[in-house]
């Protein structure tokens, strides 16, 4: 059932991003009288799930059908060197009947049977459908490359802008009705900060608590891993057994916290105060209750949940004294732990150690808080794309794919996080589709302004081999990104 929950989130998600990203498309082609003959969500090769059409001016609507042929027929002949050549031509739509679904210029709405992308087939343009048959026939009015260059610039950016209209919505909405929570800095120093072996690698120790990053102090805590790798921070001062302690990060800090499977290498300490016992647990065996503050294992010190965790399974199979504090009173509690080395209590909530803050906002405060805290999210995608295409940080090592999308999904359906996670992969469809790489929405807009500056316009036989070497470039990425997934399920 959870992955089942992460999976529909993953798909409906997803829907919303490329229906809003295409529907920007396409509502600025209407907009300039430019022929949308195909507007899908996901992909119709072969056949499509559900499809609708104006016919006559009536409505017709087919499912599970298989694509209907284009306007034109395609043969075959070689040219005066031998080589082989298409020609491309119209049919007489007047000698099909009336009825016949190719006869209509009416968009056609669809649900493709492939669920991962979707798209809009503009009339006169080169794109990832490969479509040359149109382009071997005189330029139409209402078709893209028959537009003026501003035109066709605002057609193509018009997807990334609606994903960052979708992102600067939700996040409005969401500080409109829940503020933003986060965990002050001020707050963990009360017990210091916690490191893995990674974190002690670059110089961190338990205990420590974070005065600034780079000289500049940072309010929520949550930020500070990613400040370290987006702004490949160069020192880290602390306050380290009451006196403050500069930290210089290795040159390799970033590298190595990219390739790391594990993102805690910095985290917060809290003491270990019971939220539950599980019944016939070891724990309760030995008297343990809620409320109860361990603070012990024998005659090892564990002050901190981290410390309790890092200790107890070393005594696995073993007969115990758990030290705890019970109101006043410091009690030796004996237990055997079992061979999995749990005792079988809970850790109770964060929120009772720490106190977090939240900012509340009105509808009217919420607009430029969400304008904000989009360009902000724009800024430090961009700043990891950056990263990823940085050999030196071997960063294209951690790219995921669907999976890792996937993923980041919780595994229960809270409104509240599945909206942020849109607004997120929103944010993260604009930057990457504005990446200047053919294929892309960037690679056209990279082309449009070239023309727009030049005023001259690259030829469709420059731009079908620019679309092609495009595709190579993004079925690359793809494979990257998902074979890297598949390698993680296999560590």
């Amino acid at each position: 059932m959870t992955i089942l929950i992460k999976v529909l989130q993953f798909f409906i998600s997803l829907s919303i991003l490329i229906f809003v990203h295409e529907l920007g498309h396409f509502l600025a082609a209407k907009a300039f009288k430019t022929r949308v003959e195909k507007f899908y969500l996901f992909f119709d090769w072969g056949f499509s799930l559900f499809r609708c059409k104006k016919v006559n001016g009536q409505w017709r609507f087919k499912f599970f059908s298989k694509n209907v042929p284009e306007k034109y027929t395609v043969s075959e002949y070689r040219d005066a060197a031998g080589k082989k050549q298409k020609n491309y031509d119209p049919i007489d739509l007047n000698t099909l009947p009336e009825d016949d679904w190719r006869r209509s210029d009416e968009t056609e709405y669809g649900i493709g049977w492939f669920p991962l992308g979707g798209y809009n087939k503009i009339a006169g343009m080169i794109d990832e459908s490969m479509d040359k048959s149109q382009m071997q026939q005189p330029p139409k009015e209402w078709e893209f490359r028959s537009k003026p260059a501003w035109q066709r610039f605002i057609i193509m950016v018009a997807g990334v802008f609606m994903n960052v209209v979708l992102a600067v919505t939700i996040y409005i909405g969401l500080l409109t009705k829940e503020g933003e929570q986060y965990l002050p800095t001020a707050e963990v120093n009360k017990y210091g900060i916690s490191v893995d072996s990674l974190g002690y690698e670059l110089g961190l120790r338990d205990g420590d608590k974070i005065l600034a990053v780079d000289g500049e102090y940072v309010e929520n805590f949550q930020q500070i891993p990613m400040q370290i790798i987006l702004d490949k921070a160069k020192t880290i001062e602390v306050e380290r057994n009451g006196k403050d302690t500069v930290i210089n990060l290795p040159e390799d800090a970033v590298t190595k916290l990219l390739s790391s499977q594990d993102a805690s290498f910095i985290s917060f300490r809290v003491p270990f105060m019971v939220a539950d016992v599980i019944d016939n647990s070891a724990a309760q065996e030995g008297g343990l209750e809620v409320g109860d503050i361990i603070i012990g294992i024998n005659d090892v010190e564990t002050p901190y949940y981290q410390d309790f965790v890092k200790n107890i399974k070393q005594y696995k199979n073993q007969d115990i004294t758990i030290k705890v504090v019970r109101d006043f009173d410091t009690l030796a509690l004996a237990m055997h732990l079992p061979e999995e080395g749990v005792i079988g209590a809970y850790l109770a909530p964060i929120s009772t150690c720490f106190e977090f803050e939240t900012k509340e906002y009105t509808f009217v405060q919420a607009i430029p808080a969400g304008f904000s805290k989009t360009f902000t999210e724009l800024n430090d995608y961009w700043k990891q794309v950056k990263l990823i295409f940085n050999p030196k940080t071997k960063a294209y090592e951690s790219v995921g794919g669907f999976i890792s999308i996937g993923k980041i999904f919780p595994d229960t359906w809270i409104w509240s996080l599945f909206w942020r996670m849109t607004a997120f992969l929103s944010i993260a469809l604009a930057v990457m589709n504005i990446l200047p790489i053919p294929a892309l929405d960037g690679g056209h807009i990279l082309f449009l302004l070239f023309e727009i500056i030049t005023r001259r316009k690259p030829s469709d036989k420059f731009m079908e081999v620019a679309e092609t070497i495009g595709l190579i470039i993004v079925l690359g990425l793809v494979i990257l990104a998902n074979g890297n997934d598949i390698i993680r399920l296999f560590r």
